[in-house]
C-alpha cells in the first residue's frame, strides 16, 4: 500500500478514490493477505515457471506533490529490462525449456545411459553430439535474441532528459526518473514516463504528440497542460517556478486502459507572483491532460509531472504478449513422433523376445532402444525451424509482396490450410480514404456535381446576413439559403479537427503580451493539413473549406472559421464531448463571439441519433438510400441553449467532473439532459473508394475454397453495398438478411428459414448474432460455415474476436484474421494467421499480426503461391528426415537380426553422426526450395490451394506409405550386401553405408519438381564430402577395396533395386492417377 497523508487534500477523498469499487481502482488484499494467482497458461514451460503462484499486484491510487519524489511511498524504478533471462538463469532455464520437449527428453535419458558400462552401444559422442547440435544451436539463438533485448533496453535507459530543479535544470537518464519528478520534454522527444502535462511552449498549452508506438494510430493526438500550471509558468516566465507552488495531483491506480485517465489537480499557492493572497484551486483531470510513456511530442516543449513508472506505466501494463500461436503441421509430426516412440519400444522388445528373455534381458532391451533411437528424428526441429526462417526471408524478398513483413516465424506453413478469412471493411477492402459525396437536407440533397450551388448559397447567405431584403421571392430563397448555410456551418463546427500550419505562422508564436490569439489569425494564411482521430471528420472539414468555410485556426477553447469573401467567423469553444464507440456519437458547445449565441451541436451514427432528435419522417429512409449507395452516413443536429440554460449545465458538468468515483457515467448522464430537443439539420455522406484490386483477389479466394467472411461495424445497407460492389457476393448470389433477432424464437426461426438457403449469402447484424450464439451457438456456426460469403455488420471488437474463436472451435479449420485498426486487433490475435494491413487507422493491427501487408489484394500471392509452397515443402522435408531415420533404424534391425539379436551398432559413431549432418543435410534441406508449379500457375488456377485444405500431405496415412518405403529399402540395402558381398562381409559397412547415401540422394532427386542450382550444389557437395571421408577415414575404409570395379557395380546394383521399384511406382501413379498440379506442369 501506498498511503500518503497530505494535510493539503481531504483524507476522506483519498480513502474514496483508493478503495473505489470501479474497475479501475483496486482496493487492498483482503484480511491483510497477498493475493495469489496461479498463471499456468504461459507460452513456454519456463514462463509457467516463472509465473507460477506469482503474487497479484495491487494496485493503489497515489497523491504526486510537484517536484517532490516521495520518500515514503516505493513505486517501480523506470528501469526498463525485456530481457527473458539473467546471467545466472540463461542456462537453466534454457536447459529447462528445451528439456520439457519430449523429443529431447527422451534423447537425454538415452545419452545419459551411456554413461554406464553395460547399456553403452557406442562412442559417446554418436548420442551425445547430435544432441549438443541441437542444444547449441538453442543457446546460440536465445543468448542473440537475448543480446538483442538487452541492447535495446540499454539505449532507452541512458536516453538523457531535463529533470526540473528550483536552481534550472539537470541531466537524468531515463533509468533514473522518479515519481514526482518534472521533466522537460523537446520536439521529437519520446516520453519516458507516464506524465501529466504542466506546461508547454505554446501560449495556449497545447501539442501534439505521436502515439502510434503506443496504440499503432498514426494521427497526432492533441494534449493540454494543466491550466494553472501553464499559466503560472507563463506569468513567471522560468520553468523552476513551479517549485514555488504547492500543489498535488491526485492519480487514479495504475490500469491498462490508455483511453482512460481519472485524476484531480489542487494548488495552495502561499508565494506566487500576481496573486492577491492564498487561492486554492481544483481541476479535473482526463486523457487530455497526460503524456503517455513511449509516446513522442510531436510538437513544440513541454514539461509534465510523472505520475507512473517502470511496470505501472500504461505501455508496461498493455505489452502483454499474445498467444503463442503453434502450427498445426507441428502438432501432427509431434503425434507422428510420438508414434515413432512406440515403434521403438515395441522393437526393442521384439527384438529381446526373440533372443528370449534370458539374464539381465532389460539391458539388452535398453541398449536395443538406444540403436533404434535414430528413428526419432532430434534434427527434425531444427531443420524446421531454419526451413521456416528461410521462408519468411522469401516472403519478404519477394517484389510482388513490397512492404510486407513476416512478425512470426513459427507458423509460415498454416498460410497453406486456411479455410476461413476473417476481413475487416473500412481500410482493409476499402481505402479509408474519405470523399464527401452527399449533403442531405430532407426536402433537397446535394451531390458532387452541385457543391456550386452550395457555395454559390453559402457566400449569398452571408453576405445578405447585414441587408434587408423585402422581396418574397428572395426572401424565400435566403430561408432555403439559410437553413443549407445552418447545416454547413455545423459541420464546420462539429468535429475535433485541428489545422496543421506551418512552424513559422504567425499564430504558432508564443507572444507573451497578446492574450487573445484571435487576435493574430486575421493574417493567418490557409492550414496545410489537417489532424483528427477520424479520417471522416478530415473529410468533412475538407470539404467545408471547398464550399467556403475554413477552419483555419483552432485551440482548446477557440475556433476560428474563414468564409470565402474573408471575413472570420470566431467561436469560444465552451465544452467537447469526443466521440466514443459506445456513445458513437460527439458534441460541442459553441459560443458566437459576434452574436454571444450558444449552441450545441451533436454528430453521430443515425441508429443513435434518431432517438436523440425530434421527429422527422424522412431521415431513417434517406439514411438507409445513403447506405445502399455505399456511403458511411453522420447525422447532424442542434440545439440553442440560453445562458442560463447553460450556466446550470456547466455547473452541475464541474460537479461530476470533479467525481472522485464514477466519474464518466456521472459526466455522461449530465450530457444526456443535454440532447433532448434536438433539431436535426442534415444528414452527410461520406464514400470509402475499394482498394485496388479487391475484386479479383476475392474471386481468387474464393475459387481457392477459402470462405471470406466480412465484419464490419457499418450499418446493414452499406456493408450490404460493399458486399456486392466488391464481389465478396457474387453478380447472381442471392443473399439471406437475418430480419431483427430479439428473443430465443426469433433466433429459431431465422435458422430454420436459413437452413433451407445455405446456399445464399449471409447477411446479418451483430445484435442478431449474438442471440443467435446465446441460444444456439452450435446451430449457427454449423449453418454460416456452409454458406459461401457472410456478412456481419453492427459488429464490435469483441464479437469479432468471438467469432474468430468460435470459427476455430467449431469447424477445427485454420482460420485467418485480417484488417487494419485498433478495433481488428483482438481477432487478429484469436486467428490462427493474423494478417495486418498498414493504413490510415496506423500500424496497431499491422504490430499485431504475424503477416504485415500494405494492401489487401497482397493476401492472394501470399496464401496461393507462398503458403501453399510453404506447407507442401515443409511436409516434404518432415517426411524425408523422418524417411532418413526410419530407414537405418530398419538396417540396424536387419543387421542385428542376422547376427543373432546382438545389441551392436553397425556404423560407427561418427558415420551416424555424419549421417544426419553433412552427409544428408543440404540435399534434404533444399527441398524447401522446391516448387510443384510457377508461381504463375499457382494464381491463374487457385483451386489447386483447395486441395491443401484437407492436409493430407502429413497423415498417418502419408507417413506409413514412407515407412513402408524406409522398410523396403532398408531390407533390400542390408541383405543384399549380404547376397553380393560374402566373401567380403568385412566391408559390410562401406558397402551398406554407400548405398545408403546414394539412396537419400537419389530419393531427393526423385522427389525435386523444379530444380534449383542450389539443390544441384548440394547434391555435389554431399557427394563430395562423403568421397573425401572416405579418403582420410583408412582406419575405416579400405581404400584399394573402394576402388575396384566389384566394389562399385555391387553398390549401384543395391541402390538401383532400392529406388527402380519407388521411381516405377511414381511413373505409374503419375500416368494413371496424376495430381492437379502434375496435369499444369
Amino acid at each position: 500500500p501506498i498511503a500518503c497523508e497530505l494535510p493539503a487534500w481531504p483524507t476522506a477523498a483519498y480513502d474514496a478514490m483508493s478503495h473505489s469499487s470501479s474497475e479501475n481502482l483496486l482496493g487492498p488484499p483482503e484480511n491483510g493477505q497477498s493475493m495469489y494467482c496461479c498463471t499456468g497458461d504461459g507460452d513456454s514451460c519456463s514462463d509457467r515457471c516463472r509465473n507460477c503462484c506469482r503474487p497479484k499486484k495491487i494496485y493503489h491510487a497515489r497523491v504526486v506533490n510537484l517536484g517532490r519524489p516521495s520518500k515514503t511511498q516505493k513505486f517501480p524504478s523506470n528501469k526498463i529490462n525485456n530481457q527473458k533471462y539473467s546471467i545466472w538463469s540463461f542456462v537453466p532455464l534454457v536447459l529447462f525449456e528445451q528439456f520439457s520437449i519430449f523429443l529431447n527428453l527422451i534423447y537425454l535419458i538415452l545419452a545419459c545411459s551411456q554413461f554406464i558400462p553395460d547399456l553403452r552401444v557406442g562412442a559417446l559422442y554418436t548420442y551425445w553430439g547430435p544432441l549438443a547440435f541441437v542444444l547449441c544451436v538453442t543457446f546460440i539463438r536465445e543468448a542473440i535474441d537475448d543480446i538483442r533485448r538487452f541492447l535495446r533496453d540499454r539505449e532507452v535507459n541512458q536516453t538523457i532528459y531535463g529533470k526540473i530543479m528550483r536552481h534550472g535544470q539537470v541531466r537524468v537518464t531515463s533509468a533514473d526518473i522518479k515519481v514526482g519528478d518534472m521533466i522537460h520534454l523537446e520536439k521529437n522527444q519520446r516520453v519516458p514516463a507516464d506524465m501529466v502535462l504542466l506546461w508547454t511552449s505554446d501560449r495556449n498549452g497545447s501539442c501534439f504528440i505521436r502515439t502510434d508506438q503506443l496504440d499503432g494510430e498514426t494521427d497526432w493526438k492533441l494534449r493540454h497542460a494543466v491550466p494553472p500550471t501553464q499559466t503560472f509558468v507563463n506569468t513567471v516566465g522560468l520553468p523552476s517556478a513551479l517549485f514555488d507552488m504547492q500543489a498535488q495531483v491526485f492519480a487514479e491506480a495504475p490500469r491498462q486502459n490508455i483511453h482512460l485517465f481519472e485524476g484531480t489537480f489542487a494548488r495552495t499557492d502561499i508565494v506566487a507572483p500576481a496573486d492577491i493572497g492564498p487561492e486554492k484551486t481544483e481541476v479535473s483531470l482526463n486523457l487530455d491532460h497526460t503524456l503517455w510513456s513511449n509516446t513522442v511530442l510531436a510538437t513544440g516543449s513541454a514539461i509534465g509531472l510523472v505520475i507512473y513508472t517502470g511496470n505501472e506505466t500504461r505501455a508496461v501494463m498493455n505489452s502483454n504478449r499474445a498467444r503463442t500461436k503453434m502450427g498445426k503441421i507441428d502438432r501432427e509430426i509431434n503425434n507422428i513422433i510420438k508414434l515413432l516412440f512406440a515403434i521403438v519400444v515395441v522393437l526393442a522388445f521384439v527384438m529381446v523376445a526373440l533372443r528370449g528373455f534370458n539374464g539381465a534381458w532389460y539391458k539388452h532391451w535398453w541398449r536395443f532402444m538406444v540403436l533404434f533411437s535414430y528413428i526419432i528424428p532430434l534434427a527434425l526441429r531444427v531443420n524446421m525451424d531454419l526451413a521456416k526462417i528461410v521462408y519468411s526471408f522469401m516472403v519478404v524478398r519477394d517484389r510482388d509482396l513490397p512492404g510486407c513483413m513476416v512478425r512470426n516465424t513459427t507458423i509460415p506453413e498454416e498460410l497453406g490450410r486456411i479455410a476461413y478469412l476473417m476481413s475487416d471493411k473500412t481500410g482493409t477492402l476499402t481505402q479509408n480514404e474519405m470523399v464527401f459525396k452527399k449533403l442531405h437536407l430532407g426536402t433537397v440533397a446535394f451531390a458532387p456535381d452541385s457543391m456550386e450551388e452550395v457555395a454559390q448559397g453559402l457566400q449569398h447567405h452571408f453576405a445578405s446576413q447585414s441587408s434587408a431584403d423585402s422581396q418574397t421571392g428572395r426572401q424565400m430563397r435566403r430561408s432555403g439559403n439559410e437553413r443549407m448555410s445552418a447545416a454547413v456551418l455545423a459541420v464546420a463546427l462539429c468535429h475535433n479537427v485541428t489545422p496543421m500550419t506551418d512552424d513559422d505562422s504567425e499564430v504558432d508564436k508564443s507572444v507573451g503580451d497578446v492574450k487573445n490569439p484571435l487576435e493574430l489569425v486575421q493574417s493567418a494564411a490557409n492550414p496545410v493539413g489537417y489532424q483528427a482521430s477520424s479520417p471522416d471528420e478530415v473529410a468533412l472539414v475538407r470539404w467545408t473549406a471547398t464550399v467556403g468555410i475554413t477552419l483555419i485556426y483552432r485551440d482548446q477553447h477557440h475556433m476560428c472559421l474563414r468564409l470565402s469573401n474573408g471575413s472570420l467567423l470566431n467561436y469560444d469553444i465552451l465544452n467537447l464531448f469526443p466521440f466514443s464507440s459506445d456513445s458513437k456519437r460527439m458534441g460541442i458547445i459553441v459560443r458566437d463571439r459576434a452574436t454571444n449565441r450558444i449552441t450545441f451541436y451533436v454528430k453521430g451514427a443515425d441508429t443513435v441519433m434518431s432517438t436523440l432528435v425530434s421527429y422527422t419522417d424522412w431521415l431513417e429512409d434517406e439514411a438507409g438510400n445513403l447506405a445502399r449507395e455505399g456511403l458511411r452516413t453522420l447525422v447532424v443536429a442542434s440545439r440553442s441553449l440560453t445562458n442560463e440554460q447553460y450556466d446550470d449545465f456547466a455547473a452541475r458538468y464541474h460537479t461530476a467532473k470533479m467525481s472522485v468515483t464514477e466519474r464518466v457515467d456521472k459526466m455522461q448522464a449530465v450530457v444526456a439532459t443535454l440532447e433532448t430537443e434536438l433539431e436535426v439539420l442534415c444528414l452527410t455522406g461520406v464514400e470509402d473508394k475499394l482498394q485496388e484490386g479487391v475484386r479479383p483477389t476475392l474471386e481468387a479466394l474464393r475459387n481457392a475454397g477459402i470462405r471470406v467472411w466480412m465484419l464490419t461495424g457499418d450499418k446493414l445497407e452499406t456493408a450490404e453495398c460493399i458486399a456486392k460492389s466488391s464481389r465478396l457476393v457474387a453478380r447472381n448470389m442471392p443473399v439471406y438478411v437475418f430480419q431483427n433477432v430479439t428473443g430465443r424464437m426469433d433466433a429459431h426461426f431465422e435458422l430454420n428459414s436459413f437452413r433451407k438457403r445455405c446456399d445464399h449469402a449471409l447477411l446479418i447484424t451483430g445484435i442478431a448474432m449474438e442471440t443467435c450464439l446465446r441460444y444456439y451457438e452450435h446451430e449457427f456456426i454449423e449453418l454460416a460455415r456452409q454458406s459461401p460469403a457472410v456478412v456481419v455488420c453492427r459488429c464490435s471488437p469483441t464479437q469479432k474476436t468471438q467469432i474468430v474463436r468460435l470459427l476455430r472451435m467449431h469447424t477445427r479449420s485454420r482460420v485467418a484474421a485480417i484488417g487494419d485498426g485498433g478495433n481488428d486487433v483482438g481477432m487478429i490475435q484469436a486467428a490462427d494467421v493474423g494478417l495486418g494491413l498498414e493504413g490510415k487507422e496506423g500500424r496497431q493491427a499491422s504490430l499485431a499480426s504475424d503477416f504485415s501487408l500494405t494492401q489487401f489484394r497482397h493476401t492472394a500471392r501470399l496464401l496461393l503461391v507462398h503458403g501453399r509452397n510453404c506447407y507442401k515443402s515443409t511436409s516434404a522435408l518432415a517426411l524425408f528426415v523422418i524417411h532418413r531415420g526410419c530407414i537405418i533404424t530398419v538396417m540396424q534391425a536387419v543387421f542385428s537380426a542376422v547376427f543373432y539379436f546382438v545389441s551392436v551398432s553397425l556404423f560407427p559413431g561418427f558415420l551416424l553422426v555424419g549421417y544426419a549432418t553433412v552427409f544428408t543435410m543440404f540435399p534434404v534441406f533444399s527441398l524447401v526450395l522446391d516448387k510443384d508449379v510457377p508461381d504463375r500457375i499457382a494464381l491463374t488456377y487457385p483451386e489447386l490451394y483447395k486441395t491443401l485444405q484437407k492436409g493430407r500431405e502429413i497423415t498417418f496415412k502419408s507417413f506409413f506409405v514412407w515407412l513402408l518405403i524406409s522398410v523396403y529399402q532398408g531390407g533390400v540395402i542390408m541383405y543384399g550386401a549380404l547376397l553380393l558381398f560374402e566373401d567380403e562381409f568385412i566391408h559390410v559397412v562401406a558397402i551398406t553405408f554407400t548405398s545408403l547415401l546414394l539412396t537419400e540422394l537419389l530419393m531427393v532427386a526423385i522427389t525435386i519438381r523444379t530444380w534449383h542450382l542450389l539443390m544441384v550444389l548440394a547434391e555435389i557437395i554431399s557427394l563430395a564430402i562423403y568421397a573425401l571421408t572416405l579418403v582420410v577415414m583408412r582406419e575405416y575404409f579400405d581404400p584399394n577395396f573402394l576402388r575396384t570395379f566389384g566394389f562399385f557395380w555391387r553398390v549401384l546394383a543395391i541402390t538401383g533395386i532400392s529406388c527402380i521399384p519407388i521411381i516405377i511406382l511414381k511413373f505409374i501413379h503419375y500416368k494413371f492417377r496424376p495430381s492437379i498440379y502434375s496435369k499444369l506442369q
